[in-house]
């Protein structure tokens, strides 16, 4: 038995309780968990935003090593350290196999749907986006595991599994940001601050951090952020005036909500590009005229998982932390056990602090 977060139903609290793992089947793997990030995904997960079936284990961000291995496995061994990717590609559909595009692969959340746990009364647990991180333990695919590079902390090492690609694929795959190019990043939490970290380190000129909360303006700049907004009205008209009264030569989008985004297309110039990796519901609606489209040609892009392959992006990022110019910790505002998850979901929903990490013993 493993202590671990379960939903057990949409909507409801989180159940810090025991849960029944199995040892790994062919082709699995058991992990031992180091840390978890708690991302605003898990809190989408646990509200109905994003469908998952119940009951579950959430958590998709985390680092730990390998316990065991189920027949077949040859990719690691039993004391690998390793960093979960909740979305593994099957390098055989037709985004992965044609488009060469792992990040929209038609498979990688297959595992949601499998249980792969049962509750302490026998019943059937689903893996939160096929990770199930928030537990002292868990059974994954082999593919859903990236071996992590030495030289990098294992606990911080959890971050790299979503936020830290999320931003730093915002910036370099998808806004694909140059040098001295003016960045304004909507919502400083675990992805946003990844995203200020990443704008610095593609070379951008001023990059703007915008947010409902002055408190995490010391958070924002020390990621890198040259200026601060308060979230307003004239959200826009200010960046404007920061960037030579053009606009935002990038926009990043991490809120998912319809107004957010409206606000960060209008704050780009003419030509300008607006990227947007927060996940909103369906309910969340941007309207544009025709003739501003044609008038201003901006661009608006969707940005999924970073648009990375993880295989080959995590390395890159292990290189940049070893060098000293990506700080993983500077994303984190608390490290928690799993009994504090329920108060780092109301953390997110006040739009209080950065990334909080549970950290196991």
């Amino acid at each position: 038995m493993v202590r671990a977060a379960v939903l057990p139903a949409v909507g409801a609290p989180l159940d810090i309780t025991e849960i029944d793992l199995p040892e790994p089947g062919p082709g699995q793997v058991r992990v031992r968990l180091a840390a978890a990030g708690v991302c605003h995904s898990d809190l989408s997960l646990s509200n109905g935003t994003l469908r998952q079936p119940v009951p579950a284990v959430l958590g998709h961000e985390g680092a730990g090593t390998v316990a065991a291995v189920g027949d077949g496995v040859e990719s690691c061994s039993p004391g690998d350290r390793v960093i979960l990717n909740w979305a593994p590609s099957c390098g055989e559909c037709h985004f992965c196999a044609r488009l060469s595009e792992p990040w929209l692969c038609m498979n990688a959340n297959a595992g949601t749907t499998v249980p792969h746990a049962r509750t302490s009364s026998g019943e059937d647990l689903y893996p939160g986006l096929g990770a199930a991180v928030f537990a002292e333990e868990t059974v994954v695919p082999e593919g859903a595991l990236l071996p992590l590079p030495g030289g990098v902390p294992l606990t911080d090492a959890a971050l790299l599994g979503c936020a830290v690609l999320t931003g730093y694929g915002a910036v370099h795959h998808s806004a694909r940001v140059r040098g001295g190019e003016s960045v304004a990043v909507f919502g400083v939490g675990g992805v946003g601050l990844a995203t200020v970290q990443s704008a610095k380190l593609a070379g951008a000129g001023t990059v703007v951090a915008v947010d409902v909360s002055p408190e995490k303006e010391e958070l924002a700049r020390r990621a890198g952020a040259d200026e601060y907004l308060i979230a307003s009205d004239t959200t826009a008209k200010e960046i404007r005036r920061l960037t030579g009264g053009f606009g935002a030569d990038v926009a990043v989008e991490c809120v998912g909500r319809g107004e957010t985004i409206r606000a960060a297309w209008n704050s780009t110039r003419r030509g300008g590009r607006t990227t947007v990796v927060g996940i909103g519901g369906k309910e969340q609606q941007v309207q544009f005229s025709a003739l501003e489209i044609f008038h201003f040609a901006r661009t608006l892009t969707g940005c999924v998982y970073g648009n990375c392959d993880p295989a080959l992006d995590v390395p890159v990022l292990a290189d940049h932390v070893r060098e000293g110019r990506l700080d993983l910790g500077a994303l984190v505002t608390e490290r928690i056990g799993l009994d504090g998850i329920p108060a780092a979901f109301d953390a997110m929903l006040a739009g209080r602090g950065g990334r909080a990490l549970v950290v196991f013993d």
